[in-house]
């Protein structure tokens, strides 16, 4: 009998988990009808909130349940298991505009955040999220946000031509891991907000 000898495999490299894509008014409370913006990587609810819900639990108080419009997600769980606990997950066709997301946290309060679609260009994307994390923004719904940024720049969000690196991003290649901008307190006057990994 003749034994056949495999080299030792090496340990396996943590994959890194990308980056949320979110920008949040940081400081009181929030003036419009939007608290911020996430810029998802996928219509995949399952795989996208644990990762949502990384960020905003220790800012916002454990996520419970969530709100969103089915137009524009092909499948709604009914909960999705993130980090120890079940997030519940409701949706609402008329009640709630199809580019936001609603966020509820057990006791603590109620967010309100611009869905940027995720084939979305990169600069579109990043003049949507200061728009909705401005506290100065006008009180526009999300869809007005994004109706309001295209009639501005001639340009569809969802119809930008995506540069290779972002095509690729969207079809599933890895993903650059972006670092958390640090908060930098500025003037009394003029709040900062939260911008994570874009």
């Amino acid at each position: 009998m003749s034994a056949t000898l495999h080299p030792t495999l090496p340990h396996p490299e943590p994959v890194a988990t990308p980056a949320t894509r979110l920008a949040l008014k940081t400081d009181g409370a929030s003036r419009g009808l939007l608290d911020g913006a996430w810029w998802p990587r996928s219509r995949d609810l399952l795989s996208e909130l644990p990762a949502l819900t990384d960020v905003l639990d220790p800012l916002w108080g454990r996520i419970t349940r969530i709100a969103v419009n089915p137009k524009y997600w092909p499948v709604i769980p009914r909960q999705v298991p993130v980090d120890g606990h079940v997030v519940k997950v409701g949706w609402f066709a008329p009640e709630i505009d199809p580019h936001k997301l609603l966020l509820l946290s057990y006791g603590t309060g109620r967010w309100d955040l611009l869905i940027i679609p995720p084939e979305t260009g990169a600069e579109s994307a990043a003049r949507l999220m200061a728009a909705a994390s401005d506290h100065d923004c006008p009180p526009l719904t999300a869809s007005a946000l994004i109706a309001a940024d295209e009639a501005r720049h001639g340009v569809a969000a969802t119809d930008e031509q995506l540069g290779p690196d972002e095509a690729w991003e969207y079809e599933g290649g890895a993903w650059t891991v972006s670092a958390a901008v640090p908060h930098q307190p500025g003037p009394p006057s003029r709040p900062s907000r939260l911008i994570v990994g874009m």
